[in-house]
């Protein structure tokens, strides 16, 4: 990690709490994201001197909340100020009496109070998630864009209609009651989802830093979990991201390149995560209300049940993938099953089952690293050197692009005739 790269994973892990206290404060997306800006940039200016505050989230509300305070007050000083303008200035945390008593102290939670005001019905799906991408994470309009697999235009006109409607639309800024919870619980279940695969697909060199993404989607998944005990999905979900998170430490080497699953050194798994996921789909599976999440997590339990790849039982996890295609079809899903069915019946199967998803993955990285593994494994080593290369065109990662020219050498050496070097 660089000098500076510790203060960045810090602004990260914060920003969600800090964003939603200063929304609570403010009432207002804009006002909150450019209080929480102002603050960031004067934590750069200030943690390298003095070092890092015990609580940076804290560090970041009163920092963020008197500069807005202040940028309000030069705003009025041509005008009377209005007689509630201690609500937003008082230092003293004062809050209607209403927004104080909210269904028990989890719901005092300013992140997920600040998920629900993204998830109100007011906003379509589309726009929910991707408000809560760019708000809740941070997450820049490009980042959000490719986990949609749309362009940065249409992400930006989503968020920014988002923020209209809730600027416009008398969005309250409370947590809903029982009956709204339920309705949007699984808008929020898709948001957290989102948020840790932002975390979770960075590459080597930028893991750590992003890793908190993945530690607060897994806080905000407990959360909901303890608050809808008897959802099913739920513990589909915290299991899912639990297992998922627990082949962190091994998922990269010491140079940051990407160590496939089968590659991985699995004493390194985090055994304490992998039981507690384990735990949460085997108790989600006896509720036998089954769903994507449920789905995806008893894949991930498969895979963490292996003490050695060879142990994987690729069978059931491609009968999984099958179920998951009816539930959520999706042409990354049918990519991931082709993974399976390369296991269970063969490459030429796999590749077959892949082709017609080249137009809708026509950009996709994975597709053309999966399509030219499974054409190298066929021994067809120009067609699969052609896919390699457009994959690196793809990559948005030194780490991607190196796990695909690893692939490119191999083809190379492989084409030189026995005893010739290369160059000679």
């Amino acid at each position: 990690m660089t000098d500076t790269a510790w203060i960045d994973a810090a602004l990260t892990s914060a920003r969600p709490q800090a964003i939603g206290a200063l929304l609570r404060y403010f009432r207002n997306l804009d006002t909150a994201e450019e209080a929480f800006q102002n603050a960031s940039l004067r934590a750069l200016k200030s943690w390298p001197q003095n070092g890092p505050p015990r609580d940076p989230a804290g560090w970041l509300i009163m920092v963020g909340r008197n500069v807005a305070i202040d940028d309000i007050r030069r705003g009025r000083r041509q005008q009377p100020l209005p007689e509630d303008d201690q609500a937003i200035s008082d230092t003293d945390d004062v809050e209607d009496a209403l927004a104080e008593r909210l269904d028990g102290s989890h719901y005092r939670d300013d992140i997920l109070r600040l998920l629900f005001i993204c998830c109100h019905p007011d906003l379509p799906a589309t726009q929910q998630i991707a408000l809560a991408l760019r708000i809740v994470s941070g997450l820049t309009v490009k980042q959000i864009a490719r986990a949609f697999l749309v362009s940065e235009a249409a992400m930006e006109q989503r968020i920014t209609r988002a923020k209209a409607r809730v600027a416009d639309a008398s969005v309250p800024f409370e947590t809903p009651g029982a009956v709204e919870r339920s309705e949007r619980l699984s808008a929020v279940a898709a948001m957290i989802y989102l948020i840790f695969n932002e975390g979770y697909s960075a590459s080597g060199e930028t893991a750590e830093i992003r890793s908190p993404l993945c530690e607060e989607a897994i806080r905000l998944a407990r959360l909901l979990l303890r608050l809808f005990q008897s959802e099913a999905e739920i513990m589909g979900l915290t299991a899912l991201l639990l297992l998922q998170h627990a082949r962190a430490a091994a998922r990269f080497d010491a140079d940051g390149a990407v160590i496939l699953l089968d590659d991985q050194d699995r004493s390194l798994w985090n055994q304490k995560m992998i039981a507690e996921g384990l735990a949460l789909i085997d108790k989600a599976m006896r509720h036998r209300r089954s769903g994507p999440y449920q789905v995806q997590a008893a894949i991930a339990a498969l895979h963490a049940r292996a003490e050695k790849p060879e142990d994987t039982d690729w069978t059931q996890i491609d009968l999984l993938y099958g179920a998951l295609e009816i539930m959520q079809p999706s042409p990354v899903v049918t990519l991931n099953r082709a993974v399976a069915v390369s296991k269970v019946r063969g490459p030429q199967a796999a590749l077959q089952m892949i082709e017609p998803l080249a137009p809708r993955l026509s950009n996709y990285f994975h597709f053309f690293g999966v399509r030219g593994a499974f054409l190298m494994q066929l021994g067809r080593n120009e067609e699969a050197r052609v896919a390699f290369d457009r994959a690196i065109a793809l990559a948005h990662t030194s780490a991607e692009a190196a796990h695909i020219r690893m692939h490119l050498d191999r083809l190379m050496r492989d084409s030189q005739p026995r005893g010739k070097k290369a160059g000679k």
